[in-house]
């Protein structure tokens, strides 16, 4: 489970950056998350849809620990991510589209690090690897150095280090961007096995598509401010446009 409420995350701006966005922007500061509120149940996919700049990377970043918020709460799994965060981070699992690997390792001791990083038993370790090296289809390249991969290997050593302890909650943020179709693919089907699995999901993108793949629930963001939070179906079902892309844009440029 996941609980945001009256979530606010506001950065101080350079003279620099203050001139870029001279346009949007009042004062030192700007606020790149304004006052939002939603819940992510478990067995169900959250989607989180905007334009590049709308605040869906820092959302999701404070909710995985990895920034706090200048105000507001968010509660994961029962606890706290300002005063419990450790806890948090137990219950998680969190993937960026970048991938942040240590390219000197292979797939095989990336992913034995962080298990023993999460304080997993050798014998369950080696088990929750195989199981993900085998969905993911990993072995072919397990051996080699991470430096020599693909983008789309490198990815799916992303997923398999996110998800090796085996977390109630996961947090995607942009998952498929920059992969191709197959790969794509694969990731689309293992976020879905997470919601038959009864784990709590949130992901967020602007490929439509993916929206209509895998929502249950819904939330559109731009500039900070949430535009729609609810059910995907209730939200087809209030669609003035034909499309949902048309839908997306049609919202957007009201707001």
């Amino acid at each position: 489970m996941i609980e945001v409420e009256n979530l606010t995350k506001s950065f101080r701006l350079t003279k620099d950056q203050k001139k870029e966005k001279a346009a949007h922007v009042r004062g030192n500061t700007v606020e790149a998350v304004a006052g939002i509120s939603f819940s992510c149940r478990p067995g169900r996919i959250f989607s989180l849809l905007g334009p590049n700049g709308a605040g869906k990377t820092t959302a999701l970043r404070m909710i995985a620990t990895m920034l706090r918020p200048s105000s507001g709460r968010i509660a994961v799994a029962g606890f706290d991510t300002v005063r419990e965060a450790g806890q948090v981070r137990r219950h998680i699992g969190f993937l960026t589209g970048a991938t942040g690997l240590y390219e000197r390792l292979t797939p095989t001791e990336m992913i034995e690090y962080y298990g023993r990083l999460h304080g997993m038993e050798p014998a369950l370790l080696a088990k929750r690897k195989r199981e993900l090296f085998s969905i993911l289809g990993i072995e072919d390249f397990a051996g080699r150095r991470i430096g020599k991969l693909s983008s789309g290997m490198k990815q799916k050593v992303s997923i398999a280090r996110t998800m090796i302890h085996d977390p109630q909650v996961l947090v995607f943020d942009e998952p498929t961007v920059g992969l191709d179709v197959i790969t794509a693919k694969s990731i689309i089907q293992l976020i879905r096995q997470c919601r038959s699995d009864g784990k709590t999901v949130i992901f967020s993108t602007h490929i439509m598509g993916e929206v209509s793949l895998l929502s249950d629930d819904l939330a559109l963001i731009h500039r900070g401010r949430l535009l729609y939070n609810g059910t995907y179906d209730a939200f087809m079902r209030e669609m003035k446009a034909k499309s949902l892309e048309d839908e997306f844009i049609r919202r957007v440029e009201e707001a």
